[in-house]
């Protein structure tokens, strides 16, 4: 059964109401409402039509910001959204899902056991939505400003450059909350809006140690996570990935005024997966460091 609480109440989350006249009049949850978990939220967005590459970013970057404490807020579309909730159930972590529709009504469908698994690990659904009333095509970015006001920063993983995403990730600037995207590959269509909200100022950031630093955790909580899961684990050691992506960078101009190379050959030499090293290059390119031509890298 829903519950309901209005603009008024002492227990309407306080960075919602932060956002003015954009604040919904009243909330209608389902799950745990209480303060503590609107006290450390972010944001995670993204597209739709989720790679691979952006299903291994999820799975490292929001499995360990909620493994640290971070609410993970999103819209529970599929996707990315989808991803976001299931990341943060894996690792013990809290999660809340803005619904585009009535309260009583799970969409899309499909996801009726994520909804489940949600509210039975003390998760929250909410909506401004009574009911079982449909989503029509002006409650998804009227959605989308829940989910940016309720969070002190919003992270995009992949958009297309007309993607909803970019719809929140405005909202989060507006609301002045920290936007962070992560970098993917240059030739993606996934990468385009990525692309837009860099040139716009933006923060790119390749772990999720940067998304974490943002927040008043405890110091007990911060970087603490679950093994990875099987999807997400890569077997070669890969230490310099943990260090600042400038000592990566160092590494790899060196190799290419050596020789120009592919992204494979590069793997193998920094003994890195492809995934974690096309977010360096792709930060490289947008500086100017590198450039590619056909399948290789070169220095600029």
């Amino acid at each position: 059964m829903a519950c309901q609480v209005t603009l008024q109440d002492k227990k309407y989350p306080k960075l919602l109401k932060e956002i003015g006249k954009s604040a919904p009049k009243q909330l209608y949850y389902k799950g745990v409402f209480d303060e503590s978990i609107f006290e450390n939220c972010l944001a995670v967005v993204g597209s739709r039509r989720m790679t691979t590459y952006g299903r291994q970013v999820v799975e490292r970057l929001v499995g360990e910001a909620a493994a640290a404490g971070i609410t993970i807020v999103s819209g529970f579309m599929y996707g990315v959204d989808a991803a976001a909730h299931k990341t943060s159930l894996r690792v013990g972590g809290k999660t809340i899902a803005v619904m585009p529709c009535g309260i009583d009504l799970i969409h899309p469908e499909y996801q009726q056991d994520l909804y489940a698994e949600i509210l039975e690990n003390k998760g929250l659904v909410i909506s401004e939505y009574e009911g079982e009333m449909q989503p029509v095509t002006w409650t998804y970015p009227q959605r989308n400003r829940i989910v940016a006001g309720l969070s002190k920063a919003t992270l995009v993983v992949e958009a297309g450059d007309k993607s909803g995403s970019l719809i929140t990730a405005r909202l989060a600037q507006k609301f002045k909350r920290k936007l962070f995207v992560v970098p993917g590959p240059i030739t993606s269509e996934n990468s385009k809006g990525i692309m837009q909200l860099i040139k716009e100022g933006a923060t790119p950031v390749s772990s999720a140690n940067e998304v974490i630093s943002e927040y008043p955790l405890r110091k007990q909580n911060f970087g603490k996570s679950s093994p990875p899961s099987p999807a997400s684990r890569d077997p070669r050691p890969n230490p310099d990935f943990q260090n600042s992506f400038s000592t990566l960078e160092d590494k790899i101009l060196q190799q290419l005024q050596r020789e120009p190379g592919e992204i494979d050959l590069l793997a193998r030499v920094f003994c890195l997966p492809v995934s974690k090293l096309s977010m360096t290059l792709s930060i490289m390119e947008l500086r100017g460091i590198i450039k590619q031509e056909g399948n290789k890298y070169y220095v600029n």
